[in-house]
C-alpha cells in the first residue's frame, strides 16, 4: 500500500479513473434526465476526464506532482463538458490548491485536498442543491475529516469511498425526482467511480471493474432522475458553454475569481443551471438559457470569450396531471410539496369545500386526489363531482392513511396520461401493508381483542386493522408490529410519527428497526398526525 501520492501515482489514477468512467459511461448516462432529459452526464464526465488526461500526457515523464496535478486540473477545466464536467474540474482544482510544498501528498495533504475540492465544487454553482454530486463530495470530505489524525492515506481513501457510496444511495431520498424514479444522482455516481479508482491505486490493487447499481432492486433507471448539482432548468432552451478571461492579458492569479463574482449573478438573471469554474485568470462557464444570443451579448463586455458552444436542449413536455393531497398531518406537507402536490390544509380534517378549492388551484385540468384519511374519501368524491361540472377530470384514489398516500405520490408522474398515472399510483397504494401504534384510549379503552389486552399497557399495536400487541414501551411495541409485518416479506418500512413523538424518539425508532432488519430500507418521517402515535407501512 502506498503511503503518499506522487506524480507517478497521480498519472496512474488518471488512467484508472478514465477507464472506470469509460466502463460506467452508459449506465451513468441512463441515470441522467434532470435538469434536462439529455442523458449525457456519463459522457460529459468521461470527456472532461479525458481532456485532463490528455493535458498530463504531453508533460515530461519526470514532471513533479505539482506540475502533473496542475496540468490535470487545467486540462479538465478547459475540456469540461456539461455542468457535471465543470463541477468535476473545480473538484480537481481544489486538490491542486491544497498541495504541499514538496513532491508528494501525504495523508494529511489528502485530507486537506478533499476538503478544498469539496468547497471549490460547491462555490462554483450559483444555486447548489443537496441530493447531487455535491452531497457525495461533502460526505466524503466530512468522513475523512472525522478520521483520527495520523491515519495512513490508505485508510483515508477507503473512508472517503465508503462515505461517498452511502451518500450516493441517500441522494435517492434527498430529491423528489430521484425518489420517484428510484435511482441515484448521476454526477455522484461518477464521483464514486473516481474515488474507488484512487483507492485502488493507493492500495495497489489490480484493475477490476466493481459494478455499483444506480437503481434500487426491481426499479428501472428511467424518468425523473439526477442532477449534477443545479436547480431545475426552464422548459426547452439552450445549453451554453464558453471560456471567459479578462479583457487584457494579466498575470494576476486572482483575476478569474473576481471575474466569476461578476458573471455568476449576471448569468443567474439570464438563465439557470449556472456553474462558473475558475483556473487562474480563466473562467469556464456553463448555463442553460431560453435566449442564447442575448446571454452572449450580455457577457461580451466583461472580457475575452472563446470556445463558445451552444446546443439545443430537448423540450420538456407540459405536465398533464396535477396531484391534490390531504396531508393528514402537518409534518408530511414538505414530502408532498416536493412532488408538486397541491396540499389541502394539513392542520385539520378536510371538507369537500377544501378539496374543491385545492382542485381549482391545480395547474392541470386533469387531477388525481389522495384523501389519505378514511373519512376524507367521501368529501373528496363530492369535490370531484363538483369539479367535473367545471370541465375538470378528477379521479379520487381512496387512500385511507398517509402511508398509502406516500406510496402513491412516490410514483406520481405529471407527464404520464391520467389513466396510466392513476393505475400506477393505485397499484403502489394497494401494495402497502398497514400497521399502527396508538394509545389504548384512542383504540380500545383497555378491552381485550384477539387475545390482546391493553389494560394498563399504554400502547396498542395493530396490523391491518387488527390488534396484535400491547405494552408500555413505545419502542418495543413498534418493533413488534414491524416484526410481524415483515414476517410476510417486505423491502421498505415507513414509520410516520404522530404529534407526541419528538425527533429523538423518531430517530431511535428508525435505528431500532434498521438494526433488527438490516436487509430492508427504513424511512422515518415526522407526520404530526393527532390520532395515531406511529403509523407503520411495509412495501
Amino acid at each position: 500500500m502506498l503511503d503518499h501520492l506522487d506524480a507517478r501515482a497521480t498519472r496512474a489514477w488518471a488512467v484508472r479513473g478514465l477507464a472506470a468512467l469509460g466502463r460506467a459511461r452508459e449506465e451513468i448516462d441512463a441515470l441522467n434526465v434532470f435538469p434536462v432529459p439529455d442523458g449525457d452526464t456519463g459522457t460529459n464526465l468521461f470527456l472532461t476526464f479525458e481532456g485532463a488526461c490528455a493535458a498530463v500526457a504531453v508533460l515530461p515523464p519526470d514532471a513533479e506532482l505539482a506540475t502533473v496535478a496542475g496540468g490535470f486540473a487545467r486540462g479538465a477545466l478547459l475540456g469540461a463538458r456539461g455542468n457535471s464536467g465543470v463541477i468535476l474540474a473545480q473538484f480537481l482544482r481544489g486538490w491542486v490548491e491544497a498541495l504541499p510544498e514538496r513532491p508528494v501528498m501525504d495523508a494529511e495533504g489528502f485530507r486537506r485536498g478533499l476538503r478544498r475540492g469539496d468547497r471549490r465544487a460547491w462555490s462554483a454553482l450559483a444555486t447548489p442543491v443537496e441530493g447531487t454530486v455535491l452531497s457525495v463530495s461533502r460526505a466524503a470530505a466530512d468522513a475523512v475529516d472525522a478520521t483520527a489524525a495520523g491515519a495512513p492515506i490508505g485508510r483515508l481513501t477507503t473512508v472517503a469511498v465508503d462515505a461517498a457510496r452511502h451518500a450516493l444511495v441517500a441522494t435517492t431520498d434527498q430529491l423528489a425526482v430521484l425518489h420517484r424514479a428510484g435511482v441515484v444522482d448521476a454526477g455522484g455516481r461518477g464521483l464514486v467511480e473516481l474515488l474507488v479508482a484512487l483507492d485502488d491505486v493507493v492500495h495497489e490493487r489490480p484493475a477490476v471493474p466493481r459494478p455499483l447499481r444506480g437503481a434500487r432492486p426491481g426499479v428501472s433507471a428511467v424518468p425523473g432522475v439526477a442532477t449534477a448539482g443545479c436547480a431545475a432548468v426552464a422548459i426547452g432552451g439552450y445549453e451554453v458553454m464558453f471560456l471567459l478571461g479578462p479583457a487584457a492579458r494579466v498575470a494576476d492569479p486572482a483575476a478569474g475569481e473576481r471575474l466569476a463574482e461578476v458573471v455568476r449573478p449576471l448569468l443567474a438573471r439570464l438563465g439557470d443551471s449556472v456553474i462558473v469554474g475558475v483556473d487562474g485568470a480563466i473562467c469556464q462557464v456553463h448555463v442553460h438559457t431560453a435566449d442564447a444570443g442575448a446571454l452572449v451579448q450580455a457577457v461580451l463586455p466583461l472580457g475575452r470569450l472563446s470556445r463558445l458552444r451552444i446546443a439545443a436542449l430537448p423540450p420538456t413536455a407540459a405536465a398533464q396531471v396535477s396531484l391534490v393531497v390531504g396531508a393528514a398531518g402537518p409534518g408530511l406537507a414538505p414530502a408532498y410539496a416536493d412532488v408538486g402536490a397541491v396540499l389541502v390544509d394539513p392542520a385539520r380534517r378536510a371538507t369537500s369545500g377544501d378539496f374543491l378549492r385545492a382542485i381549482e388551484t391545480a395547474s392541470s385540468r386533469q387531477v388525481v386526489v389522495l384523501p389519505n384519511d378514511e373519512r376524507g374519501v367521501e368529501p373528496a368524491r363530492v369535490a370531484a363531482d363538483l369539479a367535473a361540472q367545471q370541465g375538470r377530470q378528477v379521479v379520487v384514489i381512496p387512500t385511507r392513511t398517509p402511508l398509502h398516500g406516500l406510496a402513491a405520490a412516490a410514483v406520481h408522474d405529471p407527464y404520464r396520461s391520467l389513466a396510466d398515472d392513476v393505475a400506477r399510483m393505485s397499484t403502489a397504494a394497494g401494495a402497502v401493508r398497514e400497521g399502527m401504534v396508538s394509545t389504548k384510549a384512542v383504540s380500545t379503552n383497555g378491552v381485550s381483542t384477539n387475545g390482546v389486552s391493553t389494560n394498563g399497557a399504554g400502547y396498542l399495536g395493530q396490523v391491518q386493522g387488527e390488534p396484535a400487541v400491547a405494552g408500555g414501551d413505545l419502542l418495543a411495541v413498534v418493533s413488534e408490529v414491524v416484526d410481524r409485518m415483515l414476517a410476510g416479506g417486505g423491502e421498505l418500512v415507513t414509520l410516520v410519527a404522530g404529534d407526541g413523538v419528538d425527533a429523538e424518539v423518531l430517530a431511535a425508532l428508525g435505528a431500532l428497526v434498521r438494526a433488527a432488519h438490516p436487509e430492508v430500507e427504513v424511512v422515518a418521517l415526522p407526520g404530526g398526525q393527532l390520532r395515531e402515535t406511529v403509523l407503520v407501512g411495509v412495501e
